[in-house]
């Protein structure tokens, strides 16, 4: 049965980037142990790291899954290599797809592989606009709400995007 919810951060600035996360989501709605519930408007941000690469479009999607933390971090791992992407010791560089936890119900962990919730979202508005708007009413953590911690970070040229995920071809 699943019953587990987890908000996953999609992001792209390489390949065809609309078409990456169109993909990503058609691939994790095709898992037998997931099922995706909402999914935000597609946004265009600036880098976070070198400014020498494409700006990045991302998206939020909120999921239900009968996975344990560890094992959808796997599966969004594989998601990724399957679309190319390739893990170097560059932080921030640019990618053909990134899929990050952000929260997965109320868990708090730390190891060598996942932190939840996601170390750096509440300073990164291409997560917390598109979580808001799918998700207004959340209360974080530490017990604000998601509209404080929007209210509070820089909007940094985000856009949203005029061009939108096709749900139709997802669900087919």
């Amino acid at each position: 049965m699943m019953s587990d919810i987890a908000y996953i951060g999609l992001g792209s600035n390489l390949a065809e980037p609309i078409g990456q996360l169109q993909k990503a989501l058609t691939t994790i709605h095709q898992h037998p142990n997931i099922s995706i519930q909402y999914c935000s408007h597609l946004y265009s941000s600036a880098p976070m790291g070198p400014q020498d690469q494409p700006n990045y479009v991302n998206a939020v999607c909120k999921i239900v899954t009968s996975l344990s933390p560890m094992e959808l971090l796997d599966v969004l791992q594989a998601i990724e290599h399957e679309h190319g992407r390739e893990r170097k010791a560059e932080q921030w560089g640019p990618r053909t797809l990134d899929l990050d936890m952000l929260l997965f119900n109320n868990v708090s962990m730390k190891n060598e592989r996942l932190t939840l919730p996601h170390y750096g979202m509440s300073e990164r508005e291409f997560v917390l606009v598109p979580l808001f708007e799918i998700s207004p009413d959340m209360i974080m953590q530490d017990g604000k709400s998601l509209a404080a911690w929007v209210s509070n970070c820089s909007l940094n040229g985000l856009k949203r995007l005029a061009e939108d995920i096709d749900y139709a071809s997802i669900a087919a």
